[in-house]
C-alpha cells in the first residue's frame, strides 16, 4: 500500500470534503424551490418555444431537481424583462431571462432606458448561435436581395430596441436598401398575422429558427421567401442566400456589421443577474450545458424541428465583454445605423 504524508492526506480530505459540501449546499439550497425563467417577449415567439422546451428538461440537471416555470414578460423589446431582472428580481439563483440578442447592448448603443451593465451577468449559455433573415411574402414581389435596392417594402417591426426595427434601419441607413419600416408589433408572431394579413410585406431580423418553427406553415406554402441572411458567419443551411456582410466595403464597415448584425451570434442566450453566489451560478452553466446533451431533449428538438447550436455560458460572457471594447468612433455610427423615422401603424376604428 502506498502510504501518504499526513499532511497530504489531510489537505486531499479537506479539499474533496469542501467541494462536496459546496455540492450539497447548491442542492440544498434548490430542493423544493421554484425556479423561474422570463421571457421578454409575446408567447408564441422563437424565444418563447427555446425556453419552454429547456424548462422540461434542465431541471434534471440542476442540483436538488427545482421545479421549473416560464413568465412572459414583453415590453420594449426585452429591455423592460431585463431591467427586472438585474434590478427587481431574486438574487439568489431562481430566476434566469432571455431576450432578442440586441437589448443587452442596448447601454452601449447609448439607450438610457437599458438600467445594467450585461457584463456583469451570469450568462447561462446560449442554446442556438443562428443568424437572423430578412424574408418577404409573394405578394411583395421581392425574389431576390438587389430587388431592395429597387423596389419599396414595407417591414413589420417591434420597439427600438428589437432587430425586427435595428436590422431593417440599418439595411436602410448603411446600404440605402428600399425599406420602409412598420413598428409597433409585440413580436414576431405579431408581425407573422401582420404578413397574412397583408399589413406589411415581410420583416427583417426573424431568425432562421423562428422561420424553423413559428414561420414554417408560411414557408411551406410558398408565402415567405429568405433574400438576405444576417448574422457574424453564413449559415450552412443557406448557402445560396446572400450574407449581408459581402455589402461591406471597408474595415471599418465590418467592424460596424460586427456590432450590429454580428451580435446575432447571442441566439438564443440565457442570463442571470450577478448577484448570484459563484457556486449557483457554475452550477447553471454545467445544467445548461447537460441539459444540452440530453436524450429526452433531443428528442424533443428533433420532433418539432428546434435547432441546437449550444454554446457555454463563458464563452457568450466573453463574447459580450468584446463587444463593449468596440471603439468609439464605430459605436458612434452603429448608433446612426439603427435609428429610423417610422410609419405609424394605423390605428383601427
Amino acid at each position: 500500500m502506498v502510504k501518504w504524508p499526513r499532511l497530504a492526506f489531510a489537505a486531499l480530505l479537506s479539499t474533496t470534503c469542501a467541494g462536496g459540501a459546496k455540492a450539497d449546499a447548491v442542492a440544498d439550497f434548490y430542493k423544493g424551490k421554484t425556479f423561474s425563467i422570463i421571457v421578454g417577449h409575446q408567447s408564441g415567439t422563437g424565444f418563447d418555444l427555446y425556453a419552454r422546451v429547456l424548462s422540461r428538461h434542465m431541471g434534471r440537471h440542476i442540483p436538488g431537481n427545482p421545479n421549473i416555470v416560464v413568465q412572459n414578460m414583453n415590453g420594449a423589446s426585452g429591455l423592460r424583462s431585463l431591467n427586472w431582472l438585474a434590478n427587481v428580481g431574486p438574487k439568489d439563483g431562481t430566476a434566469m431571462a432571455t431576450m432578442v440578442f440586441t437589448a443587452p447592448f442596448e447601454p452601449l448603443m447609448g439607450n438610457g432606458k437599458g438600467k445594467f451593465d450585461p457584463r456583469k451577468f451570469w450568462w447561462i449559455g446560449n442554446m442556438n448561435t443562428s443568424v437572423s433573415t430578412c424574408g418577404f411574402s409573394k405578394a411583395a414581389g421581392i425574389k431576390t436581395v438587389d430587388d431592395l435596392f429597387k423596389k419599396e417594402v414595407l417591414v413589420g417591426g417591434t420597439a427600438r430596441a428589437g432587430p425586427l426595427s435595428q436590422v431593417p434601419s440599418a439595411l436602410k441607413n448603411l446600404l440605402g436598401m428600399k425599406i420602409k419600416l412598420i413598428p409597433g408589433y409585440r413580436g414576431s408572431s405579431s408581425i407573422k398575422l401582420a404578413i397574412q394579413r397583408g399589413e406589411v410585406q415581410g420583416a427583417c431580423g426573424i431568425s432562421l429558427s423562428t422561420v424553423y418553427t413559428r414561420y414554417k406553415s408560411l414557408v411551406d406554402a410558398g408565402n415567405y421567401n429568405i433574400v438576405l441572411q444576417v448574422g457574424p458567419k453564413p449559415h450552412p443551411d443557406l448557402k445560396d442566400t446572400p450574407h449581408v456582410y459581402k455589402f461591406a466595403k471597408s474595415d471599418e464597415d465590418r467592424k460596424v456589421f460586427d456590432l450590429i448584425f454580428g451580435a446575432q451570434g447571442l441566439g438564443r442566450s440565457f442570463m442571470a443577474t450577478a448577484e448570484v453566489p459563484a457556486a449557483r451560478g457554475k452550477a447553471l452553466q454545467k445544467a445548461f450545458m447537460d441539459t444540452m446533451k440530453d436524450p429526452q431533449l433531443l428528442a424533443e428538438a428533433k420532433k418539432i424541428n428546434l435547432r441546437l447550436r449550444p454554446v457555454p455560458g463563458p464563452e457568450v460572457a466573453a463574447f459580450v465583454k468584446q463587444a463593449f471594447k468596440t471603439p468609439k468612433p464605430v459605436v458612434e455610427r452603429a448608433k446612426k445605423a439603427i435609428a429610423f423615422t417610422p410609419i405609424r401603424k394605423k390605428k383601427k376604428k
